[in-house]
């Protein structure tokens, strides 16, 4: 039920991983759909056994005992029936509890890879969220009672041969609506998807740049700018939901069509004698009980088009960022910085940004790196942390590439201050410990120390469990730079890179900054700092100049 063939994925993908090792639920949940249908049975038996038997013997004690079969039949089913929903329940958080990790991982790798907007990164946890919803929903219920429909076709063929070939000819009909509702929904379907996209993306940058668009006056023009993106996202939901809805309807219509036409032609059949009366109402209930797995179907195709497409490309993005090499864990570094070749672009670019740069770093060393703007200074040492992949090219520590290791365990030993400060919510320790849990409380004191911050902290009336809110809303910008380079210098990493650090500082904070530089080099780390203004890479040894990609000198 739930394999490759149904998600339209070639490969093998984590999402029917986790479905291949829920077979035991699923198959639960198989054998539950056959003892339902099975028990659907009986209103169509009961009916029949009221007209032929009841009716005819005036036996009260007779319908009684009917009636108690029927309401135990009908009672065991609900029951099985809830069942069944539980655990399709169960397999679709599984699903989603399974995955996720791994789609946050690769959502948290997606800037870095590619230039999408924050909008569309976030589109793999609702394809997530989409594939679990159908899965816990009504549409695999229709896909599991499919292969019973035989059961009532064998049931209203013996009532009569002719009644058979009626519900047959109105299965075929309905499947082939099913089947125009698959191709007609794709491209919709897709349509409306980006659209969302889109239209969610302004709004993203629209929130982000809250402060520009109110104080510049801009509010009117985004909210057009949204609205035009809004009326486009509507107009392709308006065109999925007229071609879901009009086959629904359709196949809703054809279906009371079919149930009248079952109950004239049985009629007839009555009048001439060849079934019973109670045959007539039983054979009208179970073709319409045969029809309605598909006619369920139908209706959730929308569910199954949305599930199957956010599938495809759930597996095609953790395909991309499951092709990590497995990592031998090597020591931390403690002797060299190397760039050889370096070639950087940005990420989802072919376009060069830093061309050729060759670097020699030792232990102790602090590189300054100046140029113009635009010279290709920040791309730089976004490769040197690993951040950005290069080109061309290859960036070593202790002469191994950065792939090597695990970047979770490499981060230890890398310290990074970016131009655009971005902290999280929670308390100044937090922030400061990289959110480690349980960190040494000491570790987070040295690291405000040294970036000359402890002092200002302390004077918090809350201290180190100060929260800072949504990206540090609580502090000022020094304050949010000075919390930074606190956490770039968190456990004493060996490589230190500071993106125009004291853009945002006083005189005071400049000093700090100076000290902190200082002090990486003298316990043998290795410090590289981008900056416009020379009080910053007053510590270092070592200068390099960028011009248009380039270290000219």
């Amino acid at each position: 039920m739930f394999n490759r063939a149904k998600f339209a994925g070639e490969k093998s993908s984590p999402v029917t991983k986790v479905v291949a090792r829920c077979k035991n639920a699923l198959l639960g949940v198989g054998l539950m759909s056959g003892a339902i249908n099975l028990l659907m049975l009986t209103g169509a038996i009961f009916m029949m056994q009221v007209y032929d038997r009841v009716l005819a013997s005036q036996s009260v004690p007779t319908l009684i005992v009917l009636s108690i079969i029927a309401v135990v039949a009908y009672a065991f089913q609900g029951w099985l029936d809830i069942l069944r929903s539980r655990l399709l329940m169960l397999v679709g958080e599984r699903v989603e509890a399974t995955v996720a990790p791994q789609v946050h991982a690769a959502v948290l790798e997606l800037p870095l890879r590619s230039q999408r907007s924050p909008g569309e990164t976030l589109q793999p946890f609702r394809d997530l969220e989409t594939i679990r919803s159908f899965i816990s929903g009504p549409g695999p219920v229709a896909l599991f009672d499919l292969p019973w429909m035989p059961i009532y076709l064998i049931f209203i063929t013996l009532l009569h041969p002719m009644l058979g070939l009626l519900t047959v000819l109105g299965a075929v009909v309905l499947i082939a609506l099913t089947a125009v509702a698959e191709f007609s929904g794709r491209a919709p379907t897709r349509s409306a998807l980006e659209a969302q996209s889109v239209r969610n993306s302004l709004a993203d940058a629209a929130q982000r740049s809250a402060e520009a668009v109110r104080a510049m006056g801009m509010r009117r023009a985004m909210t057009q700018r949204w609205q035009q993106s809004q009326e486009k996202a509507m107009a392709a939901q308006r065109d999925l939901g007229f071609r879901t809805g009009q086959i629904a309807s359709i196949s809703r219509a054809f279906r009371l069509i079919l149930q009248s036409a079952m109950l004239g032609f049985g009629a007839y059949l009555a009048i001439r004698r060849e079934i019973s009366p109670g045959a007539l109402i039983a054979a009208s209930i179970l073709s319409a009980r045969a029809l309605a797995p598909i006619d369920q179907a139908i209706g959730s195709w929308k569910g199954l088009i949305s599930a199957r497409q956010g599938h495809v490309r759930l597996r095609q993005l953790l395909e991309i960022f499951s092709d990590r090499r497995t990592v031998f864990t090597l020591p931390p570094p403690t002797g060299s910085l190397s760039i050889e070749g370096l070639v950087v672009a940005a990420p989802g670019s072919r376009v060069p940004i830093v061309k050729r740069a060759n670097l020699q770093l030792k232990a102790g060393q602090g590189l300054g790196i100046i140029g113009t703007s635009a010279s290709g200074k920040t791309s730089l040492i976004r490769a040197i942390i690993g951040v950005w992949q290069p080109l061309a090219g290859k960036v070593t520590l202790d002469g191994a590439s950065l792939d090597q290791w695990d970047p979770d365990v490499l981060g230890a030993s890398i310290g990074y201050l970016p131009q655009d400060v971005q902290l999280f919510d929670g308390t100044i320790a937090e922030n400061i410990s990289r959110f480690v849990p349980e960190s040494d409380p000491e570790l987070v004191i040295e690291a405000a120390k040294l970036a000359g911050f402890h002092k200002a902290v302390i004077n918090f009336p809350d201290g180190y469990n100060t929260l800072i809110g949504h990206g540090g809303i609580q502090l000022s910008a020094g304050q949010r730079q000075r919390v930074g380079l606190a956490r770039a210098l968190f456990g004493r990493p060996f490589l230190v890179v500071l993106d125009e650090p004291n853009s945002n500082l006083d005189t005071e904070g400049e000093t700090a900054v100076s000290e902190a530089v200082r002090g990486i080099r003298e316990r043998g780390g290795i410090a590289v700092v981008v900056a416009h203004r020379p009080s910053a890479i007053a510590a270092v040894d070592t200068l390099a100049v960028m011009r248009g990609g380039e270290i000219v000198a």
